[in-house]
């Protein structure tokens, strides 16, 4: 009976590991190949006593589709964002949820290293990459020139 509890740990152990091999292989995918998707932020309050320096991402979007949301929507799904691109298609599907009649498309939350608020605190907009399936990832922060804002070292 022993044999095959340990077979069974590890098996469960291996299948563990092989599933998070396999979601840091799809985000490292979706941070290669996935496209850049500038979301304009609405500002909001850059401090947390508990979890240190962050800012609380309020993307513009999210106070606007709001209006649009009722018992009806689904908690789930699609959003189609129209681009200002003009190299390819000028749309993008990305995933959203919804609670609290609040809608969500990626990270909510940027950790950056203590003392560094004033550098992010002229950030106008949060870079996402987004895959072919809708799935978002947060890559950093930009300003209103649209230049990455590199942290200091």
């Amino acid at each position: 009976m022993k044999k095959y509890s340990r077979i069974l740990i590890i098996a469960n152990l291996l299948l563990l590991l092989g599933y998070f091999n396999w979601s840091v292989f799809k985000k490292e995918q979706t941070l290669k190949d996935g496209q850049l998707v500038l979301l304009h932020l609405a500002p909001v309050d850059p401090r947390s006593l508990m979890q240190g320096d962050y800012m609380r991402l309020n993307y513009e979007i999210n106070s606007s589709s709001s209006d649009f949301i009722d018992e009806q929507t689904a908690t789930r799904g699609y959003a189609i964002l129209q681009t200002d691109s003009t190299l390819n298609d000028n749309e993008i599907a990305i995933k959203y949820k919804i609670q609290n009649r609040r809608i969500f498309l990626g990270a909510e939350s940027f950790f950056f290293e203590e003392g560094q608020a004033t550098l992010y605190q002229n950030a106008m907009y949060g870079g996402l990459k987004v895959d072919d399936k809708g799935e978002s990832l947060l890559v950093g922060l930009y300003d209103e020139n649209f230049q990455y804002i590199q942290p200091d070292k």
